[in-house]
């Protein structure tokens, strides 16, 4: 029996349980002995003139090493782009939290001290804190570059044409808020310069090559000259992929001070310093027929990039994947980017791909009140067939397998779909204050997008023991176990004698890392590759002492022994044996024929609304997402969870909010609402597996799936509690006092 396809428990948690993880504050490496820790001073104000900066103060204060601003500076200016983003502010501040200075101390306890006597004359400017002030144009971000806008793809206007045959038109503006990534671990890092002129930096990254690349390219020096070491991640959500700005800072003044430096974030530091996502507000026009069918879809997405645009790939993306699971004839996008004084915006779990699903799901559900047909009825009509894959879309996407119609039905019979409906029309009857809200999301999302492979080595022991590197850098998502399980189905090779490492440039040099959901499919199919290599080099050694020929010769993996092909009470040899005649094996492979793949699901959540106080409960979450074959349900499972917990937590809770002169009103844990076991339901997981034949194991990867579908499927279902008493849609997160406001503008609008 394959060990593939069962429940494994995780290899990793033993030490995390035991021992717990090694962060990167927690190291305690000889490197790092002695070292001085650092802290940024960060701007105060969103959008200011820096008239001056006065650091005498600090730099004679007790224990302080160093005070570097940006004229201290002698590296290059900083991340290029539409608009540059500078280290450390020299002229002018663009956010709240942007680094003005570094300080170095020799104790920890002595930075705040420190830091408190940087002394930054600023200029205030007039702040640019929403999407409306930034089209205005009135107050530049970047007077040089003429406009806010620093993004724009597809058409100046859109062609009406489309909609001319429609029946019925519907038009929503729908806002996917700024939600903030907020890992457990914040941002670390450790840096340590060598005699011999490398640097070893200890980052708490998704991605340490991508790391190393970058903090090459910030200290002007070859990649050669750069070691970074991912130690245990709490956590990265797409926010910690590479390297931010910081990191090199940091590299640097351990170089300008020939020590040494740690360095960890404070929360609210976190919060409001490292980068934020979604940060959308998507305006959809979907038209079509009273018997469900969709003519014309249109999606026009504005961006909120923060002060420095960081990744403007995820507009164009929130465009790719705009039509979802349907097959609407004609489908317009165009997407826009536009500067404001705010925290940066960059990857967070799902990466554009959310903000496609939340705005066509929320159109279908529009229209399909506007039409007086049942949601799940409309979906059902334009659906994408199972005989149309492979299929491609209007916007460029190859979808490689679906079975979206499959899913659907599958997650309404599990609910008791047609029940629950008699259930809300029976509460709307009796004027039950506390309306039921039925919301379907179905969607689809690309993985492996970025199709750029990975590495992936193999080597067995002279002793028959197992150690795999992959390029993959697993935080948590317990991807050490698959790889292990993958091999020990492979070589016949027990979990216990495989090792699996990752995270170290030294060890791994090429590599792509953790994001996108690309690991198991990529880094998986790197391992499985090598695996294959492995096998065939001990075919050659096995068949040589078994003096047969190596075609007649088979694997036996339930022992884990080598033997003549139909003889096997016949002489075996077990890895060891023939490990040790070749001194082992090695096969070092990079898997790079692996296109994108496209995972796909369907959700139902049912809420309860007390239309009294507003306050949404999610009574239950049945969930189904089909990521192709599991390799071990409960890691599988576990990603759901997290995956289902935060969509729940920005349908319902989460945004990062500013006022007008863009000082941020969520910059703790006391106002940033994060979602805890009490506001979730028992998840109810329905299962499918539909394969691929875009990679050597037939996965898609589930790392974001489930954040993708139920968002919009707690959306729905709030605004469909709420669809009797004349409220049409609403903007997330729903919370108690957005849902009494909607109540009551429709009470007074009737």
């Amino acid at each position: 029996m394959s060990i593939v396809g069962t429940r494994v428990v995780r290899v990793e948690d033993e030490k995390l349980i035991t021992a717990g993880g090694t962060y990167v504050d927690d190291l305690k490496e000889e490197a790092l002995a002695g070292a001085v820790h650092a802290v940024f001073v960060r701007s105060p104000i969103a959008h200011a003139r820096i008239a001056g900066i006065d650091v005498e103060e600090a730099r004679t204060a007790p224990g302080v090493v160093g005070v570097y601003t940006a004229a201290d500076l002698d590296i290059g200016p900083g991340k290029a782009g539409p608009v540059a983003e500078p280290f450390l502010a020299k002229d002018v501040v663009r956010y709240v939290g942007e680094p003005v200075a570094l300080v170095l101390t020799e104790e920890r306890y002595q930075l705040a001290d420190a830091a408190e006597l940087v002394d930054v004359d600023y200029d205030p400017l007039e702040a640019v804190a929403d999407f409306d002030t930034a089209l205005a144009g009135e107050t530049l971000v970047f007077p040089d570059h003429g406009s806010n806008v620093v993004h724009s793809n597809g058409p100046e206007e859109f062609d009406d044409s489309v909609f001319e045959g429609c029946e019925v038109v519907v038009t929503e503006d729908i806002l996917n808020q700024r939600v903030a990534p907020a890992p457990v671990e914040p941002r670390g890092a450790s840096v340590a310069w060598g005699e011999d002129g490398r640097v070893t930096l200890w980052l708490s990254t998704q991605n340490a090559q991508i790391g190393r690349s970058i903090v090459a390219g910030g200290l002007g020096i070859g990649e050669d000259r750069v070691r970074v070491i991912a130690p245990d991640v709490g956590g990265g959500f797409g926010a910690k992929i590479g390297a931010d700005p910081e990191a090199v800072l940091l590299a640097w003044a351990a170089r300008r001070a020939g020590r040494a430096v740690r360095w960890a974030e404070s929360r609210s530091e976190n919060l409001t310093s490292m980068t934020h996502g979604r940060a959308q507000r998507n305006t959809v026009t979907i038209g079509g027929k009273r018997d469900g069918t969709v003519l014309a879809y249109r999606l026009d997405v504005l961006q909120d990039t923060g002060a420095y645009p960081r990744a403007l790939f995820l507009p164009t993306l929130t465009e790719m994947m705009a039509p979802g699971v349907y097959r609407f004839p004609v489908v317009q996008t165009r997407s826009r980017g536009v500067v404001t004084t705010t925290t940066p915006i960059a990857a967070y779990r799902g990466a554009g791909r959310p903000e496609a699903t939340a705005a066509v799901e929320r159109a279908i559900d529009l229209f399909a009140a506007e039409i007086g047909m049942d949601p799940a009825d409309v979906r059902r009509v334009n659906f994408i067939r199972p005989e149309e894959f492979p299929y491609q879309t209007p916007t460029g996407g190859s979808y490689d397998t679906g079975e979206y119609a499959a899913a659907l039905d599958k997650v309404l019979d599990a609910a008791g779909y047609a029940q629950l409906r008699e259930e809300q029309q029976k509460r709307r009857d009796a004027g039950d204050p506390v309306a039921l809200g039925l919301g379907i999301a179905s969607y689809v999302e690309i993985t492996g997008g970025d199709a750029a492979g990975e590495s992936g080595r193999v080597d067995v022991h002279p002793d028959g023991s197992v150690t795999a590197w992959t390029g993959s850098s697993p935080h948590g998502q317990g991807l050490g176990t698959s790889l292990a399980m993958l091999l020990s189905d492979q070589l016949g090779v027990p979990l216990d004698k495989i090792t699996v490492r990752h995270g170290d440039t030294d060890e791994v040099p090429r590599a792509i890392g953790t994001f996108g959901s690309r690991s198991l499919q990529l880094g998986g199919s790197a391992i499985r590759q090598a695996a294959e290599e492995v096998v065939a080099q001990a075919r050659q050694v096995a068949a040589e002492l078994l003096e047969a020929a190596p075609d007649d010769l088979e694997l036996d993996v339930e022992r884990g022994v080598w033997q003549v092909r139909g003889a096997p009470s016949s002489t075996t040899l077990d890895w060891a044996r023939v490990a040790a005649e070749a001194d082992g094996f090695t096969a070092d492979v990079w898997f790079g024929d692996g296109a994108p793949t496209f995972p796909f699901g369907a959700h139902l959540a049912v809420v309860e609304v007390d239309t009294e106080t507003g306050k949404v409960e999610v009574r239950r979450l049945v969930a189904l997402d089909d990521a192709g074959p599991i390799v071990n349900p409960l890691t599988f499972r576990g990603q759901r969870h997290g995956g289902l917990g935060q969509g729940i937590a920005q349908a319902l809770l989460e945004v990062m909010s500013y006022d007008a002169d863009g000082n941020p009103t969520t910059a703790t844990l006391a106002d940033y609402s994060f979602v805890t076991a009490p506001e979730l339901p028992d998840f109810e997981l329905v299962d499918m597996e539909t394969p691929t034949t875009r990679n050597l194991l037939g996965v898609k990867g589930i790392g974001e799936a489930a954040t993708i579908g139920s968002t919009p499927a707690v959306h729905n279902a709030v605004v469909d509690a709420l669809a009797h008493l004349g409220v049409a849609h609403l903007d997330m997160p729903t919370t108690p006092l957005r849902v009494w406001t909607a109540l009551n503008d429709a009470r007074k609008a009737n």
